[in-house]
C-alpha cells in the first residue's frame, strides 16, 4: 500500500479534539451559570469543582474570571431573548408590552444576580452595552409604537425615552445590589418612574 493509500486519521482526530474541547467548555459554562446564580462571588476554583474539572481547564477555555463572566452574561442574554420571544413582548398595547419587558428583566435579575457585577464594572461596560442592543432595539420599537398610538408622550425623541427608561432600570438594579431596596420595592419604584417619564395617562396605567 502506497503512502497515498494510507488512511489519514489526522483530520478526524482534530475534529474529535475540537468536539471534546467544546463539550468541556460548555460544561464549565453550565456549571458557572448554576453556581454564580447561587454565589455571585464564586471564584474559579469553586466553579472548577462544580464543573468537575481543574482550574487549569477553566483558564484554558476562558483565560480570566472576567472572560468567564462575559461568557455567562452572553448565555443569560440568549436566555433573555428566548424568554422575550416566548412572551411576545411586542404584541398588544405598548404599555403592557413594556411592563412585561421589565418583568422579564427582574426575573432574570433574581435568577442571575451576577449580572449586577457586569453592569457596574467599568471593564465590562462596552460588552454590556453591546449585549443590551437587542433589548434596546425592542424597547425603541415599543416606545415608538406607544408614541404613535398616543400611549406615551410624543414630544421627546424615542431614543431619549429609551435612554431614560434604561437608566432608571440600572438605578433600580443598583439599589437592590447595594441592599437599600428589595426587588419588589425597586420594581414598584421603577414602574412608577417609568410611567412618569413616559407621561402615561392615569387611566392607562393599570396593573398588568
Amino acid at each position: 500500500m502506497s503512502a497515498s493509500e494510507v488512511p489519514d486519521d489526522t483530520s478526524a482526530v482534530r475534529r474529535r479534539r475540537r468536539a471534546d474541547a467544546e463539550r468541556s467548555r460548555e460544561a464549565v459554562l453550565d456549571a458557572a451559570v448554576r453556581l454564580l446564580a447561587e454565589r455571585p462571588d464564586a471564584g474559579m476554583a469553586a466553579i472548577a469543582a462544580a464543573a468537575g474539572v481543574t482550574r487549569q481547564t477553566i483558564y484554558a477555555h476562558f483565560g480570566t474570571r472576567d472572560a468567564l463572566l462575559e461568557a455567562v452574561a452572553d448565555r443569560v442574554t440568549e436566555e433573555a431573548m428566548a424568554v422575550m420571544d416566548a412572551a411576545e413582548v411586542e404584541d398588544g398595547p405598548a404599555l403592557d408590552a413594556l411592563l412585561r419587558l421589565q418583568d422579564i428583566g427582574w426575573l432574570l435579575f433574581k435568577r442571575h444576580p451576577v449580572l449586577l457585577q457586569l453592569g457596574t464594572a467599568p471593564a465590562h461596560a462596552e460588552a454590556d452595552r453591546a449585549r443590551h442592543e437587542p433589548v434596546a432595539a425592542r424597547l425603541t420599537r415599543l416606545i415608538e409604537k406607544g408614541q404613535a398610538a398616543g400611549e406615551f408622550d410624543p414630544d421627546p425623541p424615542a431614543a431619549w425615552l429609551v435612554g431614560a427608561v434604561t437608566a432608571l432600570g440600572h438605578a433600580a438594579g443598583n439599589e437592590v445590589g447595594a441592599g437599600r431596596m428589595t426587588v419588589a420595592e425597586a420594581a414598584a419604584c421603577l414602574r412608577t418612574a417609568t410611567l412618569r417619564v413616559l407621561k402615561v395617562q392615569p387611566h392607562r396605567a393599570h396593573n398588568p
